[in-house]
């Protein structure tokens, strides 16, 4: 089969799937609706403070959207793991790494085309509730924050994409991820300090700050994060290669 037969095949697959479809439209509702009720609620309270972070601030939905994002790597690819849906896909594309490759390619397309959507809707819209704290594309840091989240949200669909295939279990996957992200990653930040900016939720997201502090600059960060990623990556792959479907 053609890439290009490939790329569609496992399109429609994406776009059929309720579950699949589901947590990629999720990317950006779930971001759109916490990004407009905080900045509508507390947006200007908050960006009163002295310390207050405005560009940091206006990408606090990230942190909602990058769980639908792991829900979509995830879902993406424990499809395939139902109903022998795996056997009949490499039935079609018999060369595994090809398979492999289109699909995560395609994985992480699709979520950097929504989360650039998403990224740029959100801020643009947050700022529409922020008075006289509103900030334009052109604030320092903004433009770089906007681009660089949709990157982070594609990187770590692809981290949840490759770990699924290591642990052939979505909810495996969502079951880990989700608490270290929300829980024990600031758990141990506070107890690791600056070893925890090499964690990959953390290390993705210095890009959103407008000065980013510690030892990793926000497109180093970012950098991390994709080295997680790869390793995911990497892993999935040796075992669909090494494993029966």
């Amino acid at each position: 089969m053609s890439t290009t037969a490939l790329l569609r095949s496992e399109w429609i697959k994406i776009r059929s799937l309720r579950s699949v479809a589901g947590s990629l439209i999720a990317v950006f509702l779930v971001t759109m609706a916490v990004a407009v009720l905080t900045s509508a609620t507390v947006g200007q309270a908050e960006a009163d403070e002295a310390d207050a972070e405005l560009v940091f601030g206006a990408f606090y939905a990230l942190n909602f959207g990058q769980i639908a994002a792991i829900s979509f790597g995830a879902t993406a690819i424990s499809s395939e793991y139902l109903n022998g849906a795996l056997r009949m896909s490499l039935a079609a594309v018999p060369r595994r790494t090809h398979f492999y490759t289109v699909k995560m390619a395609l994985i992480g397309g699709a979520a950097l085309a929504v989360g650039l959507i998403t990224t740029f809707s959100s801020f643009l819209s947050g700022q529409l509730f922020m008075g006289e704290y509103a900030m334009g594309l052109g604030e320092p840091g903004a433009l770089r924050a906007v681009i660089g989240g949709a990157i982070y949200l594609a990187l770590m669909a692809l981290f949840a994409a490759g770990l699924t295939v290591l642990l052939r279990c979505a909810i495996a996957v969502l079951s880990l991820l989700i608490p270290f992200i929300l829980i024990v990653s600031f758990v141990v930040g506070d107890v690791a300090g600056g070893a925890a900016d090499y964690l990959p939720d953390r290390a993705g997201r210095l890009v959103l700050h407008q000065h980013p502090e510690g030892s990793l600059g926000p497109w180093t960060g970012l950098a991390v994060t994709a080295g997680w990623a790869a390793v995911t990556l990497l892993a999935g792959w040796w075992a669909l290669r090494r494993r029966d479907a």
